[in-house]
């Protein structure tokens, strides 16, 4: 998993449950004094590591934490890649053109790990569905990725999850 997701995951751990939240969270996920840095690669039982000791320690399911995390992880992730978003783009536009326009970068500049393919289809003027495929499991972070963007262009999202089983998830997004 990329470093910038393990550098906001512990900024968002601190803000939400104070400054030595993270360190508590490392030492019981068996990563006592790891550092990450944002433009290193991790691997992602390190990070799964991570969420369910947040989730122990904090009595909040992993789903919950993973959605609030994509909610906070959003506006970095609109700043980082803002050269490739169109200025005219809102939720809509940017959900549907993220995996030819951000992800093909990504894929393109990193070599290991590789983002989830992202499978956007318009289905009505302010409809989309969602497919999301990921041997990670986070459909969540994805979820509050969606609602941190919408948030951003300052609409409302309302997400109904159709299915979930075995790291894939099937959505139907509408966006006010």
């Amino acid at each position: 998993m990329h470093g910038l997701i393990h550098a906001q995951l512990e900024e968002f751990v601190e803000a939400s449950y104070g400054a030595d939240a993270w360190k508590t969270v490392l030492r019981e996920a068996g990563l006592d004094g790891k550092l990450y840095l944002p433009n290193a690669n991790y691997a992602d039982h390190e990070a799964a590591a991570i969420l369910s000791a947040a989730s122990k320690l904090t009595d909040t399911p992993a789903d919950s934490l993973l959605e609030s995390f994509g909610e906070f992880l959003a506006p970095t992730l609109l700043a980082s890649y803002r050269h490739l978003i169109q200025p005219s783009w809102k939720t809509l536009d940017l959900l549907l053109h993220t995996e030819e326009t951000i992800h093909k970068v990504v894929r393109l500049r990193e070599s290991a790990p590789q983002p989830p393919r992202l499978d956007f289809q318009r289905v009505g003027p302010n409809t989309l569905t969602f497919n999301y495929n990921s041997p990670r499991r986070m459909s969540a972070l994805a979820k509050g990725i969606i609602k941190g963007v919408a948030k951003h262009y300052g609409e409302r999202v309302e997400i109904e999850e159709n299915s979930s089983t075995n790291g894939r998830s099937e959505m139907t997004i509408t966006i006010n």
